[in-house]
């Protein structure tokens, strides 16, 4: 057991286990990979065991519309990372001196850009966690396999919808009330010292981020095991999700699911030979006129890993990514303006995004907002930081997240593919599957944070 501890401890643990778990990772050509081939007539880049995860084409049509789509028709094809397996995103949670901790680990991912961050208790794939790759077992799995303790959270989120092909975990949140053996990996922090780690770049990793957003609203009678909350959060509770909102929960329900409706866009698996405007040389596939993305193979050697060392093929992005949040007040409650987002890989689709979600430097396509974010004062900024996305499939995957007030003037009549949200809704709306994506769900836990 080591909780609880002061931030100087907390300092000196994370520096240590960054130190320990020391990893390796180089770029390697295609040939290089061990237990990974391209299929002989697809094309499709494979594990020899069929399981983990592959790389196949996708080709999209999305005919627009003026709701989600907007403009004309748009039609591309891509690679795309199919996993259809279902992993395990779980933190384990016990009471110290009446305050809730939450068990969090220092893990390194091949892809993390500073080796280590805080990832869940848990973080595995189902292929992890049954031994496909022959590796050690997964710590505290049991917690959440079989079910031991109170569950607080369970529910099934998207990834990256522009990346991956219906990829869902299970985001599950479990307290117990048992002694745990401490693993050196392993700390016991507060949500409240969580949050504040939130504030620095690239600590928190994406897969604990996702689960810390599905946490329930603190109730304004809860016994104050979470600490005080944030205003937003505690007065959203007090209220209940639809008081003081300029909509009601079931009328932006009804819109997004009109949204979805509404969208014509497909997407269908084809061979990786098949999609039109990339080219695989020795060491990538990438797009053959700009792009967003390529894909790459690296050898990883990770002493402190279950497997000490492997070879893989990573998505790697070409630049990083905006990600941003306008809210303003309205009749004295904020107000959060989201969007029906399209994303290929979606499994409905589409899912609630965040107001702007773009590459900075997209002149082709700017999306609405992107200009108001950019007008607006420095003061307005409320939240600005770098962080990555998941490190076991994504090569330096970075976005910035920015959440920003917008004045008290501004329009609440905006185009039908945006609708306001208060957090209390969108917390409500985190309780069940595929309605925020995972850029939105950073957001609210960072947006949480604040203070």
């Amino acid at each position: 057991m080591n909780a609880p501890h002061t931030d100087a401890d907390f300092a000196d643990w994370f520096a240590e286990r960054a130190r320990v778990n020391d990893q390796r990772v180089e770029t390697i050509p295609f040939s290089a990979l061990s237990g990974w081939e391209f299929d002989g007539t697809t094309g499709d880049l494979r594990h020899h065991t069929g399981r983990f995860f592959s790389v196949r084409g996708l080709r999209v049509r999305e005919p627009g519309s003026p709701t989600v789509g907007g403009g004309g028709p748009r039609e591309w094809s891509q690679p795309i990372i199919h996993q259809p397996e279902i992993g395990v995103l779980g933190i384990l949670a016990r009471t110290f001196d009446g305050v809730r901790h939450y068990l969090m680990q220092a893990k390194a991912e091949p892809g993390n850009v500073n080796g280590v961050q805080l990832s869940p208790t848990v973080q595995a794939t189902r292929s992890n966690y049954t031994r496909v790759h022959r590796g050690g077992s997964v710590r505290y799995l049991e917690h959440f396999t079989d079910r031991r303790g109170r569950v607080l959270v369970d529910v099934l989120q998207s990834e990256q919808g522009s990346w991956f092909l219906h990829k869902r975990n299970r985001n599950m949140v479990v307290e117990t009330d048992d002694d745990v053996p401490v693993d050196d990996d392993f700390r016991w922090l507060t949500l409240e010292e969580i949050r504040a780690l939130l504030h620095r770049d690239n600590v928190i990793n994406m897969d604990a981020r996702t689960v810390l957003s599905c946490l329930p609203r603190p109730h304004p009678a809860a016994d104050g095991r979470d600490g005080p909350g944030h205003a937003w959060a505690t007065s959203s509770a007090a209220l209940g999700p639809d008081q003081g909102a300029l909509l009601s929960l079931t009328e932006l329900s009804s819109w997004f699911t009109d949204a979805k409706t509404r969208c014509d866009l497909t997407a269908d698996l084809v061979p990786l030979t098949g999609i039109a405007g990339w080219r695989r040389t020795p060491t990538e596939i990438t797009p053959e006129y700009g792009g967003r993305f390529r894909i790459i193979a690296v050898d990883v050697t990770a002493p402190h890993r279950e497997v000490p060392h492997w070879t893989q093929p990573m998505l790697a992005p070409c630049a990083p990514a905006l990600a941003a949040l306008l809210y303003r007040t309205i009749g004295g409650v904020p107000h959060f303006l989201v969007q029906a987002q399209v994303q290929e890989g979606c499994l409905d689709k589409l899912e609630i995004g965040p107001t702007v979600h773009c590459l900075p430097d997209d002149h082709h396509d700017r999306p609405p907002y992107l200009d108001v974010l950019g007008s607006l004062a420095p003061d307005r900024i409320r939240y600005d930081r770098v962080q990555s996305e998941e490190g076991g499939r994504f090569f330096a995957a970075e976005n910035r997240y920015v959440i920003a007030e917008l004045d008290e003037d501004f329009p609440t009549e905006v185009p039908p593919r945006h609708c306001w949200a208060t957090l209390g809704q969108l917390k409500e709306l985190l309780r069940h599957s595929h309605y925020l994506n995972i850029e939105a769900r950073t957001l609210v836990a960072c947006a949480e944070a604040l203070r």
